[in-house]
Parts: structure tokens; C-alpha cells; sequence
């Protein structure tokens, strides 16, 4: 058969036959649009949720040991660690000296504080932090500089704000070589922290501002105060995580003189394995989300079906006709095959057409930005089209296999 006739057969025929009902070929139409654009959507909802995850993970820090002060209770629940003194800055230093699998360590005193500059003030978070936090935080600046461990030793009234901090206190204007007041010491801003949007329980992290420990400790909390509220530290891999954390506790367990047996007097927290067990759970979920829509495009392609044995019933006398002034069975099969395709074609691609205008919409309500591509676009109306030929295929071949004599006679 030549290709002209195939094209002729799978195009402009199969649209005169579907031209003829057209509600019933609006329905299947319909069918195979929601099918679609419900693919596209989940998945790409699927991927979102897999994306945040992600972007959670790597938010979290490089290789996080996080180590807390005071214990659990019994119920496994803290009620935090400021007050608490068990952990010290030498505790800090002996983790950089006698543990090899630590590659960077930052101590932390942090709390609430209000900060004013000219007619503004805010209250935000204080962190007394070393200069290797950033590092262990995946943390960026987006102007000036961090603080060195200069400042650390001289207890340098200095501090690098974040993002919401800058725009409640400068607005547009530029903060760098600003002072800014806390309590009854005034500090420059040195630098500004790159946004880094909400953390995974919903705090905005980017309401902070970081300064030297030691000058937390002199001026914030004050001057007598001799103990840390944690102490960050970055494994030197991911798969190093569970060696350094427990080699961290071991060597707390000494310095602190903890007997065999008894309870820790500070907590290594594992945040990394709750996000990883997050992403997890959003990868099963998006493999969840793609099967659930699938099947709606299934019924899609059930539907398909009944119109075209449908088509076949009625048209029997037709396809008799055709048959017995020489049409072979192959080109009936393939003119109903191509009005099976034209319809998964025509509703995939006005699925597509939908899922990408109101994809943003979907987005903006959940709050996440959706992972549309094109790929998946094409990949859905793909699947469609697969569909389509799927349960086209036996109306088809049901159709060219009629007696001509016996479909002529048909009424």
C-alpha cells in the first residue's frame, strides 16, 4: 500500500469519520485531555515534593553532626539546651584535635534578640558562631565578607545579617559598614547572608544574624557565661557521618566523665536521617501519584475503545461496501486505528495545553514550583498515543475482519 494512502487513511479520513458523531468524539476527547494533563500535573507535583526534599537535605549543612547540649528524657523529648552547661568551648577544640573524621567544627550560642538601626528595629535570631559555620551550613553570602578567626579571638563586635533581617532594618539601601544597635553595643554589618527561604518545620531561616561566640557570649548572653548551647560540626563525607557522631560521643563521654551505663549529658541529633527518610517517602509517593494518574488515562483508553466498537457497529454496511470494491483488510485496519490515534493525539495535546496554563495556578496554591518539562509533556502525550493504539488495535482488527457479503447485509 502506498504511503500516501496510509497517510490519507490515518488523517484525513479518520477526521471526516470522527467529524460524523461529533459528541461522542468530544467525549473521548475529553477523556484523553483530563487523562493527560492529570499525568503531567502529579508528576510534576511528585517532583516537586521530591525537589523540596531534596533542597531540605541540602540546606541541612555538609555532612551535619549536630551535637546538642543536655540529654533526652525518657520519652526520647528535649525541651532545648539553653541553660544547660554541659557542653564547653573546649569541647569544640578536642573535637577538632582528636577527631579525624571531623572536618570542620563551629560553636553556637544563639537566641532572641531585638536589633535597631535609625527609626527600625526587628527581632530576629542571634547566632555566635565560628568562621567555619557558613561551611558547615552550605551557607552563601551574597555581599562582603564573613568573620575571621581574628574576630573570634578579639570578641570583634561584627555581624553578617540575613536576608529578612536587611530588608526589615535597610530596605533597598545598602547595610555594609552600617551599625547596627543590640542591647548597649553597637555592630557593623560586615556582610549579608544569601536567602535561603523557609527550613523544613517552616521557620524562616533567613531571620538571623551571626556573629563571633565570644562576642555572644561577652555582650549577648553575658560575660560570665562559660558554656555553649551546641556545637556544629561537618563530617569529612556522608558515609563518615555515623563514625565521626560516634566518635564525638565517645570522646564526650570521656571529657565529661560519664560512667558506663549512665545517661549522656549532651545529644547528637541526626536531622539527615529524618530528611532522608522525607525523600524517601516523596519518591514513593511520586511513583504513587504516576500510577494513580495513569490509570485515569487508562479509563481514558477504555473509553477509546467503546467509542470506536461503537463506530464499528454502525458502520458495517460501510466497511462491507469498502471491502467489496477492493479494500484489503490492512487499510481497514489501519483507517480505524487512526481515528483510534487522532483521538488520544487531539486530547493529549489539549492535555498538554492544559496542564501547562494551569500548572502555575496548581503551583502557587500549594506553594511549591512545580517540575514541568518537556519532557514529560512529551512522555505523557507519548503514553497517550500508546494508549490510544493499545485499545484501538481490536475495534480495528474487529473491523477488518467483517464478511463483506455478511456487513453489506447488516441494516
Amino acid at each position: 500500500m502506498p504511503i500516501r494512502v496510509w497517510l490519507r487513511l490515518l488523517t484525513v479520513e479518520a477526521i471526516r469519520s470522527l467529524g460524523r458523531n461529533k459528541v461522542r468524539t468530544g467525549l473521548a476527547v475529553l477523556a484523553i485531555m483530563m487523562g493527560v494533563a492529570t499525568v503531567i500535573l502529579v508528576v510534576a507535583i511528585g517532583r516537586a515534593g521530591k525537589e523540596s526534599a531534596l533542597q531540605a537535605l541540602d540546606d541541612l549543612g555538609d555532612n551535619l553532626v549536630w551535637l546538642e547540649a543536655g540529654s533526652r528524657n525518657a520519652s526520647g523529648v528535649r525541651t532545648g539546651s539553653h541553660g544547660m552547661t554541659t557542653l564547653l568551648p573546649s569541647d569544640a577544640d578536642a573535637i577538632r584535635a582528636e577527631v579525624p573524621l571531623i572536618a570542620k567544627v563551629s560553636e553556637n550560642i544563639d537566641g532572641r534578640i531585638q536589633v535597631i538601626y535609625g527609626g527600625a528595629n526587628w527581632n530576629t535570631q542571634f547566632r555566635g558562631v565560628s568562621p567555619e559555620y557558613p561551611g558547615i551550613r552550605r551557607w552563601q553570602l551574597a555581599r562582603g565578607e564573613f568573620f575571621t578567626n581574628d574576630d573570634v579571638v578579639q570578641a570583634r563586635t561584627v555581624i553578617v545579617i540575613g536576608d529578612t533581617v536587611r530588608r526589615r532594618l535597610f530596605g533597598d539601601d545598602d547595610p555594609l559598614g552600617e551599625q547596627i544597635r543590640i542591647r548597649s553595643s553597637s555592630f557593623m554589618v560586615i556582610g549579608t547572608l544569601a536567602p535561603k527561604g523557609q527550613s523544613v518545620t517552616g521557620q524562616d531561616q533567613d531571620d538571623t544574624l551571626m556573629m563571633p561566640w565570644t562576642t555572644a557570649r561577652r555582650r549577648i548572653v553575658g560575660k560570665d557565661t562559660t558554656w555553649l548551647d551546641d556545637i556544629l560540626c561537618s563530617a569529612t563525607s556522608t558515609d563518615a557521618i555515623p563514625q565521626a557522631a560516634a566518635q564525638v560521643s565517645e570522646l564526650m563521654r570521656d571529657r565529661h566523665h560519664i560512667a558506663a551505663g549512665a545517661e549522656d549529658d549532651f545529644n547528637i541529633r541526626h536531622p539527615e536521617d529524618l530528611l532522608k527518610s522525607k525523600l524517601k517517602s516523596a519518591e514513593t509517593l511520586e511513583i504513587l501519584l504516576f500510577v494513580i494518574a495513569s490509570m485515569a488515562l487508562l479509563v481514558g483508553g477504555i473509553g477509546i475503545m467503546n467509542v470506536m466498537l461503537a463506530s464499528v457497529a454502525q458502520r458495517t454496511t460501510e466497511i462491507g461496501l469498502r471491502m467489496s470494491i477492493g479494500a484489503r483488510p490492512q487499510a481497514i485496519r489501519i483507517q480505524f486505528l487512526g481515528e483510534a490515534v487522532m483521538l488520544t493525539v487531539v486530547g493529549g495535546s489539549l492535555g498538554v495545553l492544559l496542564a501547562v496554563s494551569g500548572g502555575p495556578a496548581i503551583g502557587e496554591a500549594l506553594g511549591w514550583q512545580l517540575a514541568m518539562t518537556a519532557r514529560n509533556d512529551l512522555l505523557a502525550l507519548g503514553f497517550s498515543i500508546a494508549v490510544g493504539v493499545f485499545f484501538g488495535f481490536y475495534p480495528a482488527t474487529r473491523a477488518s475482519l467483517l464478511d463483506p457479503i455478511e456487513a453489506l447485509h447488516t441494516e
